[in-house]
């Protein structure tokens, strides 16, 4: 019985730090949002007033600009989704080939994914104004000149870009590591049928490839939703307001504009669409899986 005891009191006295800790740094505080959304409290006074529903209803009344910033939260991941996958494919394969300087270039890739995501937007911010005004006046090509910046367009492009160079080496490294686990015998079976480069890679390494192909796309949805750092370091939503993410939007709302209530109202409706949004995603890549 005490041998019993003793295995029962580790069980529970070992994780209870972890549990404590898990509890007070994220269940508390989304316990506490979920009840600050239903009041209005601008973060100084001791006691906010509860208020209902209020909050809700602006954000889906038009109130607040939430769905705007919502909309440009999913242009930006689609892009994200795509051009990372497609880009990081692309080089995982050319860096997966046996010669002399591949495991540089792999490293030189990753370089920017151990970067904090805000120096990279200082980096590039940078690059679009000055740099590029230097590259125009010694190359005199028309796009080095165009305002990256400063149009709603050109923004949202630059921010994609910016996006994808920082996260391009993480989704390289899944990629590489699914090319190298791959059966060779499988590849050498279809050279030997006579299968050209692009018949073998859609027909046999992206199969073979799904679950890494999965595992990519579930993290830079699940990255590209959060996006905050990137747009506050280049842009600070700007032009007009323009590339304003729900994230971003949310710190405006609670902490420069002090009205915690609605940016705790906003924060747990974007929470249950990304609740559900991965949870129909991850269903879509595990029936493709099997």
């Amino acid at each position: 019985m005490k041998r019993k005891e003793a295995e029962f009191l580790e069980s529970v006295l070992y994780p209870l730090p972890a549990i404590v800790l898990v509890s007070v740094m994220i269940y508390l505080p989304f316990v506490l949002s979920g009840y600050y959304s239903f009041t209005k409290w601008d973060g100084i006074t001791r006691t906010p007033s509860f208020i209902g529903l209020d909050n809700f209803i602006s954000i889906f009344s038009g109130g607040s600009d939430f769905f705007k910033t919502l909309v440009f939260t999913f242009k930006y991941t689609v892009f994200f989704m795509i051009f990372s996958n497609v880009a990081a494919l692309a080089l995982a394969i050319a860096l997966v080939r046996k010669f002399p300087a591949a495991n540089i270039l792999r490293g030189m890739f990753f370089v920017p994914y151990i970067m904090s995501m805000t120096i990279v937007g200082f980096i590039w911010r940078f690059i679009f104004s000055s740099g590029f005004d230097t590259l125009f006046m010694t190359t005199h090509l028309g796009f080095f000149n165009w305002s990256w910046l400063g149009t709603a367009d050109l923004a949202l492009v630059s921010i994609v870009i910016v996006g994808c160079w920082q996260a391009l080496g993480f989704y390289i490294v899944l990629y590489i590591a699914g090319l190298e686990a791959m059966p060779r015998d499988v590849i050498e079976a279809s050279i030997v049928d006579g299968a050209s480069g692009f018949t073998k890679l859609r027909r046999v390494m992206l199969p073979l490839l799904a679950p890494a192909i999965s595992t990519c796309m579930f993290m830079s949805l699940t990255n590209s939703l959060k996006i905050f750092d990137i747009i506050l370091a280049l842009t600070r939503g700007g032009p007009a307001g323009s590339t304003y993410s729900v994230t971003l939007g949310i710190y405006r709302d609670a902490f420069q504009n002090n009205r915690y209530g609605l940016g705790s109202a906003e924060s747990l409706v974007f929470f249950i669409i990304v609740l559900v949004l991965t949870q129909f995603v991850m269903k879509i890549f595990r029936s493709e899986d099997q």
